[in-house]
């Protein structure tokens, strides 16, 4: 789950990690309002959006009067902003972030990601903040310092003060930003983050170590035990058809293509997605209906398949374990009944209860074509789809 900056904002404050003050505002005169309390003389109108890069689509704007605030909260509010990691489409700007201007000395990137490779919890930091740290890696990897974090143990001084002093950090600042540091990871285990990434991370002139930006990203399967992190939760900024899947507990990633998949196991979506695109289609999500599906949860599925414009064509790909063949098979047909599928469908069934499960589709009477393999449903969508 995504949140805003200023939301991320609010949880580093609660931490004791120090960042700008700032109000939320949703119109023109709550964001005049909102620099009139802070009462600086450079405010900083910032669009609030589930993206990074807003600066560059001019969605940051630096106010060094009254007049200047409500302009650019003009020129910003439902603006659509497109980034790199928007899309093309863009995102409406519904909210901005008024912040106090801050005297930048210098500008840093901290961040905290889990890395696969060590299991374990990872700080990265470099000296070249305010640039994408994709664009670090790639362009001077050397600048990159990275401390990976013992879960027993966590985040230790000496780790905070290495990496301080691997980036050049100004030893009069050393102390405020080894405690942001330490805060920063306290939050990203207590909150269950999967991304805690500050960029900027600045000094400014009155001595201080401030998070002037703040993306923070939280584990889906964690949320359960975090009741105040799901308030933040914005469904203006999700897709609608993700918002419907979780509803129903199905894992549904909007995709461009135009072959809907319905798949039981991440594992197996990802391979089905493999072999679609290797017999020259494209999926049009990902769609993972887990180990407990039902009637209801196939229709449902379908239905949000099917709300997508794009989709031509469907393949259901099942290995039945736990999920028993003929259950699915028996959803397929009702799904299929009840939203009134015109277009073509391939079901491959493999596992538990498979012979009831083909039975039941044969005496259906609908129109759904049966695969004997992964490779010979993916090849026979396909044929079909571009067939129409």
């Amino acid at each position: 789950m995504n949140i805003h900056e200023y939301q991320g904002k609010e949880i580093l404050r609660s931490y004791g990690v120090a960042v700008p003050n700032g109000k939320v505002a949703y119109t023109v005169d709550e964001a005049v309002e909102a620099a009139n309390e802070l009462g600086t003389k450079v405010s900083v109108v910032k669009a609030q959006i589930h993206a990074g890069g807003r600066g560059k689509a001019g969605g940051v704007k630096v106010a060094k009067n009254i007049d200047e605030v409500r302009t650019y909260a003009d020129e910003i509010l439902g603006k659509t902003l497109v980034t790199h990691q928007t899309g093309p489409e863009g995102k409406e700007v519904k909210r901005l972030l008024i912040e106090e201007g801050c005297d930048i000395q210098r500008e840093y990137y901290v961040g905290l990601v889990l890395d696969r490779a060590t299991s374990k919890v990872t700080m990265m930091a470099s000296e070249e903040g305010g640039t994408e740290i994709e664009e670090v890696a790639a362009e001077t990897p050397e600048k990159i310092f990275k401390e990976v974090i013992d879960p027993v143990t966590g985040l230790l001084p000496f780790q905070a003060r290495r990496l301080a002093f691997n980036i050049n950090i100004p030893a009069e600042y050393l102390s405020k930003a080894v405690k942001f540091m330490m805060g920063l990871y306290q939050v990203f285990v207590e909150k269950d983050c999967s991304i805690a990434e500050i960029n900027p991370l600045v000094t400014t002139g009155d001595g201080n170590v401030l998070a002037l930006d703040a993306k923070m990203n939280f584990d889906d399967n964690a949320l359960f035990r975090q009741k105040d992190i799901v308030k933040y939760r914005d469904l203006d900024e999700e897709d609608e058809k993700e918002i419907e899947a979780s509803k129903y507990d199905l894992s549904y990633i909007a995709l461009d293509g135009n072959i809907g998949c319905m798949v039981n196991g991440a594992g197996l979506a990802m391979a089905t997605m493999d072999i679609i695109k290797h017999y020259n289609g494209d999926p049009a999500n990902f769609l993972d209906v887990g180990g407990g599906a039902t009637a209801e949860k196939v229709t449902e599925a379908f239905k949000i398949i099917l709300s997508d414009d794009n989709v031509k064509g469907i393949f259901v790909n099942i290995f039945g374990g736990i999920m028993k063949c003929d259950v699915i098979a028996e959803g397929v047909v009702t799904a299929t009944k009840e939203v009134g599928l015109t277009i073509p469908l391939v079901v491959r069934l493999e596992g538990t209860n498979v012979d009831a499960g083909k039975k039941i589709l044969a005496d259906s009477g609908l129109n759904i074509t049966p695969a004997e393999s992964m490779a010979d449903g993916a090849e026979k969508i396909v044929a079909l789809v571009n067939k129409n």
